[in-house]
């Protein structure tokens, strides 16, 4: 039973009863009801924003960025056997390989160095999980310029390794005349007698003494760069360019096989045993320069000679006898 509510009537000098307005009735109704609608709204928005009520798309978010978690950490675990064996390569490239070709090898500062200047992760910044996110990508760079530095390395290195093949192959290794075709070991590289004046002089090559016709061989990989007789003394001639700084010169042929412009492979045979030019006897003057100077040929025989051909070979050339040129 609602409550009766009076009011003084000083006019009368008496209690009269209040009688409630209806629509205002209605209204304190309504505003009570429009009350505990923002209420309960607030309530509502202020549980969303608790970790202690989650929506559905809230729960999936959240199995999105454990799963995310679970991700990088598998990430980071690849990366760390991809370090193991970048680490074992880069072991190998500096102590091996580069070792080998007598190259220097590439201090570790510079091959694990990261990424100086402006901040690179900026963006990755602010989040709750920044610190994994942007510790997996500096690895991740780091890991590609790893990469990148090996493979340039690795570049260099078979760069290296075909011009060591391509030097190993120019070398002028081997005998220019075949041991079963010599006569003897005319004379070696050094002073020796003139065989026209009789004077001491110079030998700048080595002479092999061989009948006329003999077959005489390049002694390395190059390209012939004259076959003529223009020199004087040397008679027919044949000169071969090798590269990395080595020529050989082939002297008093009876003809050659070989015609300048011509690449030749080391055992070619590039003329034969004469004894044109100013020679005494029937053989080949050999020379070998390096970098524009004469060498002495015998340090090169060991492409084609045992140890005890070549002591035999060595005596015989290091005696100063007379030249047949």
């Amino acid at each position: 039973m609602a409550k009766v509510k009076y009011y003084y009537d000083a006019e009368n000098l008496a209690y009269r009863i209040i009688k409630p307005v209806r629509g205002k009735k209605i209204g304190v109704v309504l505003l009570f009801l429009f009350s505990a609608a923002l209420f309960g709204f607030l309530c509502f928005v202020v549980l969303l924003n608790t970790p202690y009520f989650e929506t559905p798309k809230d729960k999936l978010q959240a199995r999105e960025i454990e799963n995310m978690k679970i991700r990088y950490e598998i990430l980071n675990h690849k990366m760390d056997q991809i370090d193991e064996v970048l680490e074992e390569v880069e072991d190998r490239d500096n102590n091996l390989y580069r070792a080998y070709f007598n190259a220097s090898a590439i201090p570790d500062e510079q091959r694990k160095a990261g990424f100086g200047g402006v901040n690179r992760y900026k963006d990755l910044e602010g989040f709750d999980n920044s610190e994994l996110v942007i510790g997996t990508t500096k690895r991740l760079d780091i890991i590609s310029k790893e990469l990148v530095i090996q493979s340039k390395s690795l570049d260099e290195i078979a760069k290296l390794a075909k011009d060591k093949e391509k030097l190993l192959a120019s070398i002028p290794a081997i005998q220019p005349v075949k041991n079963e075709d010599l006569r003897q070991m005319a004379s070696g590289f050094g002073y020796r007698s003139d065989p026209f004046t009789k004077i001491r002089k110079f030998h700048a090559g080595m002479d092999f003494s061989a009948r006329t016709g003999t077959p005489i061989y390049a002694t390395g990989d190059g390209v012939v760069v004259a076959a003529d007789n223009r020199l004087s003394g040397y008679g027919n001639r044949v000169v071969i360019r090798h590269g990395f700084g080595y020529e050989t010169l082939y002297g008093h042929m009876s003809r050659f096989k070989a015609k300048a412009g011509q690449k030749v492979k080391r055992g070619d045979v590039i003329g034969y045993v004469g004894s044109t030019g100013r020679s005494e006897a029937p053989h080949l003057h050999y020379e070998v320069h390096k970098n524009g100077e004469v060498v002495n040929p015998l340090n090169f025989y060991y492409g084609n000679i045992s140890a005890k051909e070549y002591i035999l070979i060595s005596k015989l050339a290091n005696q100063e006898n007379q030249s047949l040129d």
